[in-house]
């Protein structure tokens, strides 16, 4: 089930909706229009969805994997390949 983020729409508010709130809902469920608190009016904000990957996904193999080059600073200006395909070493000069 997801959580739902909701936010006050008017200036009439209680201290658990004035920041806003989450709410876990199954998806069936409708959108709620009031703070179930206080009865204030809500809406449903768009927020980010919280993700898990099994692993990092900046790892050496998966970026050669996926044909990306990696590069580190070795000092200002010089850049050292650490993965996949390219020059070695990217210097300004």
């Amino acid at each position: 089930m997801p959580i739902y983020e909701y936010q006050p729409t008017g200036s009439a508010h209680c201290a658990h909706c004035r920041d806003g709130f989450d709410l876990l809902q199954k998806l069936k469920d409708p959108t709620i229009e009031s703070c179930p608190k206080c009865g204030a009016p809500v809406q449903r904000i768009i927020s980010a969805p919280h993700l898990n990957t099994a692993g990092p996904a900046l790892s050496e193999s998966n970026i050669e994997k996926h044909g990306l080059t990696q590069y580190r600073k070795v000092e200002k200006g010089v850049y050292e390949k650490t993965t996949g395909k390219g020059p070695d070493l990217i210097s300004k000069d």
